[in-house]
């Protein structure tokens, strides 16, 4: 889901698809949490350089945090809800703050993703952002025009890698990838970074719960020509779509057009290589690097 870019900076995304680039400073639930942040502060008669002492944060960083400038981490807000007494107030708003990190068009599937029973994703242009390693998303994010600028780039990275706790969970989910093999043979990076990409993928194939296939190039018959998309099963919830092109997306809920989604996705495994042939052909494709 999201292969490229999306991570941060996600506006929520309905069937005609939504945009933007990136959260703006200073507003939402950024903002909201440092006017409570600093009301927590001021009634524990704290200045900002003890708080950030206590915290292991710099003065400035308490003040961005403040301001709605960053975004502070799960551990920063554990350890200051602590610290300024404030009783939970600061740790229920830490998913929210935590969904701040994402584009805002993919904050929704973000969620989705997180609460997913089943995921299902057919990659065509990168390898999907819950396979990719952190120096193959540095490479991936650092090609993006307009520039980023190394903080979002830092940013974005730390969005990802959360995402991939998903492979942690217990119960775990059942994801299922089909990736094209053009994506296992652009060397986004250099061959260094794909190494490690490829043999990234090899381990995640192996976990029980995730089923890895290959789209070889030389199919005749490729019934996800229209480009990649994300299925996404929640448990007692009907099944949802994400679709994403050039900083747009589209969840789509509506039953007949996620029914066509899933009938493809079946038809795109049932012509791509098998899980065991998939595997077997990355580790050459490993070898040739």
């Amino acid at each position: 889901m999201s292969d490229l870019v999306s991570e941060p900076g996600e506006t929520t995304a309905g069937q005609g698809g939504s945009e933007t680039i990136f959260p703006e400073p200073g507003t939402g639930i950024l903002r909201v949490f440092g006017r409570q942040m600093k009301l927590c502060r001021i009634r524990a008669g704290l200045e900002r350089p003890e708080v950030g002492a206590r915290t292991g944060y710099s003065p400035s960083t308490i003040a961005a945090y403040e301001q709605g400038r960053r975004i502070p981490p799960p551990r920063f807000i554990d350890a200051v809800d602590e610290l300024l007494d404030a009783g939970g107030l600061l740790k229920e708003m830490k998913e929210e703050v935590a969904r701040a990190q994402y584009p805002a068009f993919f904050r929704d599937a973000a969620r989705l993703e997180a609460e997913a029973v089943e995921l299902w994703v057919y990659g065509t242009h990168a390898v999907p952002g819950l396979l990719q390693t952190e120096e193959y998303m540095r490479a991936v994010f650092e090609m993006w025009r307009p520039l980023l600028d190394e903080e979002a780039v830092q940013q974005r990275i730390a969005a990802r890698l959360a995402r991939q706790e998903i492979f942690a969970r217990r119960p775990a989910p059942l994801v299922s990838f089909v990736v094209d093999e053009a994506v296992l043979r652009r060397p986004l990076g250099g061959s260094s970074v794909m190494r490690g990409q490829l043999e990234q993928v090899l381990l995640v194939g192996a976990y029980r719960n995730v089923e890895i296939q290959v789209m070889p190039l030389d199919r005749e018959d490729n019934a996800g020509v229209d480009g990649p998309f994300t299925v996404l099963h929640r448990d007692g919830d009907e099944q949802v779509a994400y679709l994403e092109a050039q900083g747009r997306s589209t969840i789509v809920s509506e039953r007949a057009e996620v029914r066509g989604i899933v009938s493809r996705y079946g038809i795109i495994r049932a012509q791509a290589l098998t899980p065991r042939e998939s595997l077997a052909f990355i580790e050459k494709s490993l070898g040739e690097l």
